[in-house]
């Protein structure tokens, strides 16, 4: 192999050694260690976003065996290999255990450390490359897969290569791409925890069933909230693309997750028919119901477009606000999936199809309870400002996440 093939393509400043080929087994001893005096009593698996997992945990049950006697012993720092293919992982996955301090796993996976000469850190980040994957390939190839196992033995595993810097490389490779995933931790946990509290004043805002007032409410409202007809707050939308405002660069689409977006920046492509001129007009703060199941929502979803005006396929409905109605409460309302559901369920029959079979102006005749649009536009308030900051961190994490990537691709030969 040649020198060239043998750099990175983004390295630290000061280094232009090329790095040396080896075969793992010559940087890494393998572990056998059983747990013959159960010494610990914490089954393992590997997750790929986690990495070694307590499995009754990661699994909501226990899945191994009572008595892990026969298991290998890890310690904190050792890796392993898992051979399953069933997680989506074509090649298995290879884990450092971090979070325990010990623990055990079946003895159908491969377990090593690095030798003195190598950074751990740096094989943990070289593992989460794709770099790995050619020499397993081969390996594989030459068995049968078991059960959603690979057929690869230890002594072939340990006979695989990667290429291997200095071990001061390696350090500033494995701090630099330690850092980054640090960030991507706090961001998400920030994430996580913004995710939450709106899960919480979903809840919380809103009255439960047989109440007419939620458990949580904003100083200066006391008015008990009002049931009605969802139809006293909306009016269905007749208005069609007739005189052709709008193209195809204008169909929207409903997101579950994301709510009213533009077709093409959402999924890449229009998927309109040959005219568009029956499409039905969606202006900005108009509200659509999507007769379209999803997994969490098999009776279809309810969401308010806060985009520029667009237009639907006649497969949805739209409809206007009223004057007592903030059209971003309406969103708010119907965010909870329970909520939803249970509000459409009475209303909805599915079709041999699986669609929706429910007039424009049924789907308005479910009861909702509501408050005054003072308070209304008060809760959209609130619920906005999470909105924003979960968009920002949700960009921010996929910004490192990026950048993480691409750091893996470079900085690995």
């Amino acid at each position: 192999m040649s020198e060239k093939r043998n750099i990175p393509a983004l390295r630290f400043k000061g280094f232009t050694d090329a790095w040396e080929q080896r075969k793992l087994g010559e940087i890494v001893t393998r572990i056998v260690r059983k747990n013959e005096n159960n010494e610990t009593n914490l089954p393992l698996t590997i997750s790929a976003e986690y990495g070694l997992v307590d499995q009754v945990t990661f699994f909501n049950n226990r899945v191994a065996s009572s008595n892990l006697a026969g298991y290998y012993l890890l310690y904190k720092g050792d890796f392993a290999y898992n051979k399953s293919t069933s997680l989506g992982a074509t090649w298995g996955t290879i884990k450092r255990l971090e979070l325990y301090d010990k623990g055990a796993v079946s003895t159908l996976y491969i377990v090593f450390k690095p030798l003195e000469n190598i950074d751990s850190t740096y094989l943990l980040y070289f593992y989460e490359t794709d770099k790995w994957h050619k020499d397993v390939r081969q390996i594989a190839a030459e068995g049968a897969r078991n059960h959603g196992l690979l057929n690869i033995s230890a002594d072939d595993f340990f006979k695989t290569t990667l290429n291997v810097p200095s071990l001061e490389e390696q350090r500033k490779i494995g701090e630099m791409l330690s850092k980054v995933s640090t960030l991507i931790t706090l961001h998400q946990r920030k994430l996580d925890k913004l995710c939450n509290i709106k899960k919480s004043l979903l809840e919380k805002m809103f009255p439960q069933e047989g109440k007419s007032v939620p458990a949580l409410r904003f100083k200066g409202f006391t008015d008990a909230w009002e049931q009605r007809k969802l139809e006293d707050y909306l009016i269905v939308s007749k208005e069609i693309n007739s005189n052709e405002e709008f193209t195809k660069d204008d169909v929207l689409s409903v997101s579950g997750e994301f709510g009213v977006v533009n077709q093409i920046e959402f999924q890449g492509r229009s998927f309109a028919g040959n005219s568009v001129v029956p499409y039905g007009v969606v202006r900005t703060g108009d509200v659509i119901y999507t007769k379209s199941p999803l997994r969490t929502n098999p009776f279809g979803i309810i969401k308010t477009n806060k985009l520029t005006p667009g237009i639907v396929s006649t497969l949805y409905a739209v409809y206007h606000p009223k004057e007592n109605v903030d059209s971003c409460f309406v969103h708010v309302y119907f965010e909870q999936n329970a909520r939803v559901n249970n509000y459409l369920h009475p209303l909805v029959n599915k079709g041999a199809k699986n669609d929706m079979k429910v007039s424009d102006e049924n789907a308005l005749k479910g009861n909702v309870i509501f408050p005054s649009r003072r308070e209304q536009s008060a809760i959209c308030v609130i619920f906005e400002r999470l909105d924003t900051l979960i968009t920002l961190h949700q960009r921010k994490v996929e910004k490192l996440k990026n950048l993480k990537s691409a750091l893996l691709e470079k900085m690995f030969v």
